[in-house]
């Protein structure tokens, strides 16, 4: 099994959604980086479930940093995160175990490791997994912060219900930040969230799921970062996001939209705004020939609707090797749109911070000027 991504920053996943821990190997950090935990507490916080648009599954999510931290400070060694997982109903799966759930990786996982996967809650393919993800990007988060470039997404939509769009000026698109990143349900408008609750609610009390799309900014992000090719910044963030579960469809700037216009609308123009080179539209989404613009990255996210819904479903039995129906119960999300947004604003901080590196090298993950800062060792 593949559970490690990165080429200078390399985070690796363990354990399963009803395992006795969960958690994330980061390796390729620079020393002397001053970890904000208050800051990291709540970045889990924003994927934990919340009333009832959230599955009744409550985790505390307190984490344990068990190395490459010491006084404050990353030592330069493998970072390891640890969460421990404290509210299990294995039982909830014991009686379908055979029964394979659509959507789900069931099936997949039975075919390629042969039944011996664990298969409570999805074990490793589990949404659960994303805790420790999220735990690894507020530290990656962090590092970007203190290079003064700002990450949030907000629901552009959810169960057909439209969002505001991220506004095009640059003070505009700060302060929907500060606010999308300071919200749990991350939406621009009130309306829209009020809207949208409404809906995953009705979906819950009909045994249903919704699904929508999530839309993401990378602000005051430098030109000249990423490859042409293979490691294009497109290529490394849609990797990464094709990893979060339910995820299904990435794309940025105008993506599909591009392929109803001519080159006339399509292309972004140059101009001069003081000594700084931008764009005057940015339908590429802050990146051209794979490489950062200076424009703010765009990223639009397809996250399907749940897949554990309360309703009768046609499935096989692959004990038996026969056709069979499932009737799910136990704790399901009739919405996950909300929790996957800090998933994906982990994921992008991980993918940038990785490619800062191989631009800079790994030590420009250190703050500016840390040295100077611990005095009482230098």
């Amino acid at each position: 099994m593949k559970s490690t991504f990165g080429e200078h920053i390399q985070i690796s996943l363990f354990g399963e959604s009803h395992g006795a821990a969960i958690g994330v190997n980061i390796n390729g950090l620079a020393p002397g980086i001053r970890l904000d935990l208050d800051f990291m507490r709540a970045q889990l916080d924003k994927r934990k479930p919340k009333g009832k648009i959230s599955t009744q599954r409550r985790e505390a999510d307190e984490f344990e940093i068990v190395s490459g931290y010491f006084n404050g400070y990353t030592t330069g060694t493998p970072l390891c995160i640890f969460i421990r997982n404290q509210s299990q109903h294995s039982k909830d799966y014991e009686a379908t175990k055979y029964l394979m759930r659509p959507s789900h990786a069931d099936y997949t996982a039975f075919q390629k490791y042969g039944g011996f996967q664990d298969y409570r809650g999805g074990g490793h393919f589990s949404g659960r997994i994303t805790a420790p993800l999220v735990a690894a990007g507020a530290v990656c988060l962090q590092i970007l912060k203190e290079k003064g470039i700002t990450v949030a997404t907000h629901i552009a939509a959810c169960a057909g219900i439209a969002d505001e769009p991220f506004g095009a000026d640059k003070a505009d698109l700060l302060r929907q930040a500060e606010k999308l990143n300071d919200s749990y349900f991350p939406t621009i408008s009130s309306r829209a969230e009020q809207e949208m609750v409404q809906a995953i609610e009705q979906a819950h009390s009909s045994g249903d799921s919704v699904g929508g799309i999530l839309e993401t900014a990378v602000i005051n992000m430098p030109a000249g970062i990423g490859e042409p090719f293979f490691g294009s910044v497109e290529s490394v963030l849609a990797q990464l996001l094709f990893s979060v579960p339910a995820v299904k469809g990435v794309e940025f700037g105008l993506g599909f939209g591009f392929a109803g216009l001519r080159g006339s609308q399509a292309n972004d123009p140059f101009v001069m705004e003081g000594d700084n080179v931008c764009t005057v539209t940015n339908h590429n989404g802050g990146i051209n020939g794979g490489i950062s613009n200076g424009m703010p990255v765009i990223i639009r996210t397809a996250v399907k609707p749940t897949p554990s819904i309360y309703q009768p479903q046609q499935t096989v039995d692959v004990q038996k090797r026969e056709n069979a129906q499932l009737q799910i119960h136990g704790r399901h999300d009739p919405a996950i749109i909300h929790r996957a947004r800090v998933v994906v604003d982990s994921m992008v901080a991980i993918g940038l911070v990785d490619l800062f590196a191989d631009r800079y090298g790994y030590m420009w993950t250190a703050p500016d000027g840390s040295r100077e800062e611990r005095k009482d060792v230098f």
